[in-house]
C-alpha cells in the first residue's frame, strides 16, 4: 500500500505539466493581446464614393472625391502621396496626381485649399477627406461613359521597408477601384458636383453629357491647333 504522502507527491508531479501548459497559454494570450491592441500593423481601406466634382477645360482637369480612410490596425499609418489612375485606358492617359485637399465636395468660393502634405490615420481610426486630383490638359479628356479608376497611395511604413531591403523607393499601394460615371457630367467647364450612382442617370442625362463632352473635345482640338500654328491660343 502506497503511503499518503508519496501518493500526494506523485499527484503533484503529474499536475506540473498541466500547470505549465496553462501558464504558457496565459503568457501567449497576454503577449498576443498586447500586440493586437497596441502594436499590430493594419491596412488602409477606403470605399467607392457616391459622388464627385469635376471641371475640365482647355488648360486643366480637376476631379474631387469624398473619401473615408480607415486604418484597420493599432499603429498609425502615414500616407505620403495619392494618385488617381486609369488601368483600362491607353498608356497616354497618365495617372492624375494629388493636387490639393479641400473642405467640402461642392466647390465654392470659400472652399479652403490645402496643398498635398503627408498625414497619419490613427490606429483603428477613420478620417474623411476631400481629395482633389488633376493635371494640365490634355492628360484626361472625359467622354460620356464609365471609366474604371483606381486610387493608389504611397505609405510610409512600406516605403521604409523597401529602403531597408534595398528594393528602390517603394511602389504605389492599391486602395480602391470603382467606376467613374462620366455620363453625369453635363457642364464640364464649370466646377460642379455630380452623383456617381448608376440609377440616377436617364437617357436625357446621357445625351446631354455626350453633347457637352463632345463640345469640350472640339474646343480642345481647336485650342491645340491654335497652339501649333502660332504658339498662342487662337493664333
Amino acid at each position: 500500500m502506497i503511503p499518503l504522502n508519496l501518493a500526494a507527491s506523485q499527484d503533484n508531479i503529474a499536475a506540473l505539466p498541466a500547470a505549465a501548459f496553462v501558464a504558457a497559454c496565459a503568457l501567449v494570450f497576454t503577449v498576443a493581446s498586447f500586440w493586437w491592441l497596441n502594436a499590430r500593423r493594419g491596412h488602409l481601406r477606403t470605399w467607392e464614393p457616391h459622388s464627385f466634382a469635376i471641371v475640365a477645360d482647355t488648360t486643366k482637369a480637376r476631379i474631387r472625391f469624398p473619401l473615408v480612410l480607415h486604418n484597420t490596425g493599432a499603429r498609425p499609418i502615414v500616407v505620403l502621396n495619392l494618385r488617381l489612375s486609369f488601368p483600362d485606358e491607353p498608356s497616354s492617359v497618365l495617372p492624375l496626381p494629388w493636387t490639393s485637399t479641400r473642405d467640402r465636395l461642392r466647390p465654392e468660393s470659400d472652399d479652403a485649399l490645402r496643398l498635398p502634405a503627408c498625414f497619419a490615420v490613427a490606429g483603428r481610426g477613420a478620417d474623411q477627406l476631400f481629395i482633389e486630383f488633376g493635371a494640365p490638359f490634355p492628360g484626361f479628356v472625359p467622354e460620356a461613359r464609365n471609366y474604371k479608376v483606381r486610387i493608389e497611395a504611397k505609405l510610409g511604413h512600406r516605403l521604409l521597408r523597401h529602403r531597408l531591403l534595398r528594393r528602390g523607393k517603394g511602389g504605389w499601394q492599391h486602395l480602391v477601384t470603382f467606376p467613374l460615371r462620366a455620363a453625369h457630367i453635363t457642364e464640364p467647364g464649370r466646377y460642379l458636383a455630380y452623383s456617381n450612382a448608376p440609377h440616377d442617370l436617364t437617357k436625357h442625362d446621357v445625351r446631354k453629357a455626350d453633347e457637352a463632352l463632345a463640345g469640350l473635345l472640339k474646343e480642345l482640338e481647336e485650342y491645340q491647333q491654335g497652339q501649333g500654328k502660332g504658339g498662342e491660343p487662337g493664333a
